[in-house]
């Protein structure tokens, strides 16, 4: 049983660099190591994700797929698939692994979609969304993330993916509407600029609060209005720019 899931484990990583890593890249990890981290992100999806409920095919399978690892500082790959957020720079964090998986899902994403992410951070969330859907246009505020994470997603070979570096209340009206927006910085209110550039049907996840912030699913419907569902407590770093000059 144990040669069949390291069969299985190889024949993953084989498919896997081939479409959405560069090869060159790839190249300079031993094989050994890629198989060791492929085995713990199994491990997260199956301990950490999956057994809280998380079931969505599509979410699961690229949370499977995309390498923490390379989002993290050397210091910190070790610690990559363990269950808990990690600092990435600047007072910023790369979130949790289920709260990636948990905001993914909430998107009902079904694959060909055009998603808004506010707050690049370390490109994770974007190399996991871009992994799903068609097109991914995420926004950075502090000017190194961005940079950092546009850099680091090219190399892993994401061509999906468009990093701008602005101010993430206003959104991006230039390539709305979205089919989806997912935000991983809060407001203490949801940003009416968002709310219009989300397309009639579409959702939007955002973590809405000061020092006590619950995570807002809101669906656009067919009259413009929104229904927002509260879906989970959670703890994101504050939203800067406009949002605090509300």
């Amino acid at each position: 049983m144990r040669n069949l899931i390291k069969a299985f484990v190889l024949l993953f990583l084989f498919f896997a660099c081939g479409k959405s890593s560069n090869g060159n890249h790839f190249q300079k990890e031993t094989l050994a190591s890629q198989e060791t981290y492929a085995a713990r992100r199994y491990e997260m999806v199956h301990l950490q994700i999956q057994q809280r409920g998380v079931k969505d095919s599509l979410v699961l399978a690229a949370m499977r797929k995309v390498p923490r690892h390379e989002f993290v500082s050397e210091t910190m790959k070790n610690l990559a698939y363990s269950d808990q957020p990690l600092p990435i720079g600047e007072n910023q964090t790369i979130s949790q692994p289920y709260i990636v998986a948990f905001m993914t899902e909430c998107l009902g994403l079904k694959g060909g979609e055009k998603v808004l992410e506010i707050g690049t951070g370390s490109g994770y969330q974007a190399a996991v969304l871009a992994e799903i859907v068609k097109q991914v246009y995420s926004i950075e505020i502090i000017a190194s993330l961005g940079l950092a994470a546009d850099k680091k997603l090219k190399s892993l070979g994401y061509h999906n993916i468009q990093v701008k570096i602005g101010d993430g209340y206003l959104g991006w009206p230039e390539q709305a509407p979205f089919d989806g927006i997912i935000v991983t910085a809060a407001p203490d209110h949801i940003p009416q600029p968002l709310v219009d550039q989300l397309k009639i049907g579409g959702k939007m996840i955002i973590p809405v609060g000061d020092y006590f912030q619950e995570l807002i699913q809101v669906t656009k419907k067919a009259d413009g209005s929104i229904k927002k569902k509260s879906v989970l407590p959670v703890v994101f770093v504050p939203m800067t720019g406009k949002a605090q000059k509300k």
